[in-house]
C-alpha cells in the first residue's frame, strides 16, 4: 500500500486514515553488520503500558541513538539518515514507527530490517509508509500520533531501523517523540483459535436463528438497518414525492437519478438543518464535533445483528430468507450474510480501546485494502496479527480503535473489525478522505505482483453484497462522496464505484494492482449475489 511521500508529507487535514504499507521482501539474509548475541535493550524497551491488557508493546526512542560517529559526513553537509542500531530486543511480531503529533510531517522515509526469532536471520530493508500529517487529529481524537503503517514480521527478537531524510540544505526537523513501537500480540486465547479455524467453510449456511436483542427496541443510539426507522425523518430526497420512501443512499443503478429536494445534487446526502453540509453526518447534539459522526456515549448497540451478538465468537453465514428475517428494515436486494469472527472470536480485550461508537448516517460505498503484508502467513496465525493491528492502531497510534471495519484473510474467513455492530454504519479509519458513509475492508497480504485467492474475493463479493445491500446499494453501481481532503479537494464532490479500491480515493498503490484488477469481478458476483 505505497502512497506518495510527497503527498503523504503535505496532505494535512481530514480525519480520514490510510494504512500504507510497502511489501515484504521474500528474501533473508545473515547479515554480518548485525549483532549476533543478545544485546542490553535500550532503557525504553519497556512495555509502553504497564496494564494487564494482554501483549505488550516496547518503545525504541530514536534520540537515543542518533548521534552520528565522526567522520561520517563533512562539516557544513547536512544529515542524511537517523538510525537505530541493530539490537536484541524482547520477542514481538509487528512493528511502526511513532511520534507525538499527527499534525507534524516526517522529512524522510521509514525502513526497517527484522531478525528471525527462530532462524536468526536478518531481512533486507523493508519500507514503512508515513500516514498523511494531520491525518487522525479529527476523527481518532485529538491526542492522535503520527505513525506509519505497522507491518507484521512474525516472531521476530532482532530490529534496526533508519529514516533517510530528505535532501536539503540544512538538517530536516525531525518530529518531537520518534520512536520505533515493537508489538507482541499476546495470547489469544481459545475463542479465538476455535472462531478462526479455515476449515470451517466461511460460505456454508447454516439455520437461521435471530438473535434476541440484549434491550428494549428503539434504543440503540446507531442508524442502520435494524432499527426502526423514525417517523419523523425526512422522505429519501432519491424519491420524487409520491413515489414512495427509503433510506438515502447517494447510489447511482442508472442513468436519469435525480436527486430531489434535500439532497445535495452531487452526493445525495442530506442537506436539512442539523446535517453537515460538506459531508451530510450528523452534527446535532450528541454527534461527534470532529467528525459530525454519532456517536454512543458508552451504551452497545443493540438490537439484531448489532451487539446482541456481541457475545458469538462466530456469527453464522445465514440463507437469504434467513438474512432478511434477521434484518427486517434491509432493502429487498439484500445479499445473504456471510460468516463473521467476530471481535470476541480474534480475542479482541475491549478494555484497550476507547469506549463507546462512532457512526455516520449509511453506508454508500465500500473501499478495498491491502495490508501489504506477507502472504506467507498461516491463516492460525490471522487472530494474532489482527490483534497485533489493534494495538498498535490504539495504543501506539492513539486512534479509537482498529482502522478497519472488516477484515479478509487468504482462506477467505471474513473478521469483525472496528467495533460498534457489524450491520450498523460505523465510521472507520481507512481511506483519508472518505470514511464518512464507507465501510473499510482490508485483504491480509501483499497484492501487487501475487494474486489473491479464490476464496478471498468470493469472500469480498459475500462481504460486500450483503454489507452494501443493507443500505440498499448495489454493488455494481455508482455513488458519490464529498472529499474530506487529501487526494481530492476538501468538499470536492467525487463518483466512485461502489465496490472501489482505496487507491481510488487516495494516491497510494493500495490494495494492489493484482486485487485492484478483481475489482470488477467481485462488483458482479456481489450483485449477482443480491439477485439484480
Amino acid at each position: 500500500m505505497r502512497a506518495n511521500l510527497a503527498q503523504s508529507i503535505g496532505v494535512a487535514s481530514a480525519a480520514a486514515l490510510l494504512l500504507p504499507l510497502a511489501p515484504l521482501a521474500t528474501a533473508a539474509a545473515l547479515s554480518p553488520s548485525a549483532p549476533t548475541s543478545p544485546s542490553s535493550p535500550s532503557s525504553r524497551s519497556a512495555a509502553s503500558s504497564p496494564d494487564e491488557i494482554p501483549g505488550h508493546t516496547q518503545s525504541l526512542s530514536f534520540g537515543d541513538t542518533a548521534a552520528e560517529p565522526p567522520g561520517t559526513r563533512a562539516p557544513g553537509e547536512a544529515r542524511t539518515s537517523v538510525r537505530l542500531a541493530a539490537r536484541t530486543v524482547r520477542p514481538y511480531s509487528l512493528l511502526g514507527v511513532v511520534w507525538d503529533s499527527a499534525d507534524q510531517p516526517l522529512p524522510g522515509r521509514v525502513e526497517v530490517r527484522t531478525r528471525d526469532a527462530d532462524t536468526g536471520r536478518w531481512s533486507e530493508w523493508r519500507q514503512l509508509d508515513v500516514h498523511p500529517s494531520g491525518a487522525g487529529r479529527t476523527g481518532e481524537g485529538a491526542g492522535a500520533r503520527g505513525a506509519t503503517a505497522p507491518l507484521w514480521v512474525g516472531a521476530s527478537d532482532g530490529v534496526e531501523a533508519r529514516v533517510l531524510l530528505e535532501r536539503t540544505d540544512a538538517d530536516p526537523a525531525l518530529p518531537e517523540g520518534l520512536r520505533l513501537e515493537l508489538v507482541d500480540p499476546g495470547p489469544g486465547g481459545a475463542a479465538s483459535g476455535e472462531a478462526a479455524d479455515p476449515s470451517q467453510s466461511p460460505d456454508a449456511a447454516e439455520p437461521a436463528k435471530p438473535a434476541e436483542p440484549t434491550r428494549p427496541p428503539g434504543t440503540d443510539k446507531a442508524p442502520g438497518p435494524d432499527k426502526a426507522p423514525d417517523p419523523g425523518q425526512a422522505p429519501n430526497p432519491d424519491k420524487a414525492p409520491g413515489t414512495g420512501a427509503g433510506p438515502d443512499t447517494g447510489t447511482e443503478t442508472g442513468p436519469g437519478t435525480d436527486p430531489g429536494a434535500g439532497a445535495d445534487p452531487g452526493t445525495g446526502t442530506d442537506t436539512r438543518p442539523g446535517a453537515d453540509p460538506g459531508t451530510g453526518a450528523d452534527t446535532r447534539p450528541g454527534a461527534d464535533p470532529g467528525t459530525g459522526a454519532g456517536t454512543d456515549a458508552g451504551a452497545e448497540a443493540g438490537g439484531a445483528g448489532g451487539q446482541a451478538e456481541a457475545g458469538a465468537a462466530v456469527l453464522p453465514a445465514l440463507s437469504k430468507e434467513a438474512t432478511r428475517k434477521q434484518y427486517p428494515t434491509a432493502e429487498s436486494f439484500v445479499g445473504p450474510r456471510p460468516r463473521i469472527v467476530t471481535r470476541k472470536g480474534w480475542g479482541a480485550d475491549e478494555k484497550l480501546r476507547e469506549s463507546g461508537h462512532a457512526y455516520t448516517k449509511t453506508v454508500k460505498a465500500a473501499f478495498v485494502h491491502h495490508t501489504a503484508m506477507t502472504n506467507h502467513y498461516k491463516c492460525g496465525q490471522v487472530p494474532s496479527i489482527i490483534r497485533a493491528m489493534y494495538r498498535y492502531h490504539v495504543k501506539s497510534s492513539k486512534w479509537r480503535d482498529i482502522g478497519y471495519n472488516f477484515l479478509v484473510d487468504k482462506c477467505g474467513t471474513i473478521y469483525e473489525g472496528r467495533a460498534g455492530g457489524v450491520a450498523k454504519p460505523v465510521m472507520g479509519a481507512h481511506t483519508y478522505g472518505f470514511n464518512t458513509n464507507t465501510t473499510g475492508i482490508a485483504v491480509l497480504g501483499s497484492y501487487g505482483k501475487t494474486e489473491p485467492s479464490k476464496r478471498a474475493v468470493d469472500a469480498i463479493a459475500r462481504l460486500t453484497s450483503w454489507k452494501l445491500g443493507l443500505f440498499g446499494v448495489d454493488p455494481a453501481g455508482k455513488t458519490w462522496l464529498k472529499s474530506g481532503g487529501g487526494k481530492f479537494k476538501k468538499g470536492r464532490k467525487i463518483r466512485f464505484h461502489t465496490v472501489s479500491g482505496h487507491k481510488d480515493g487516495y494516491v497510494t498503490e493500495c490494495p494492489g494492482a493484482r486485487l485492484y484488477g478483481k475489482l470488477g469481478e467481485i462488483r458482479t458476483a456481489a450483485a449477482r449475489l443480491q439477485g439484480r
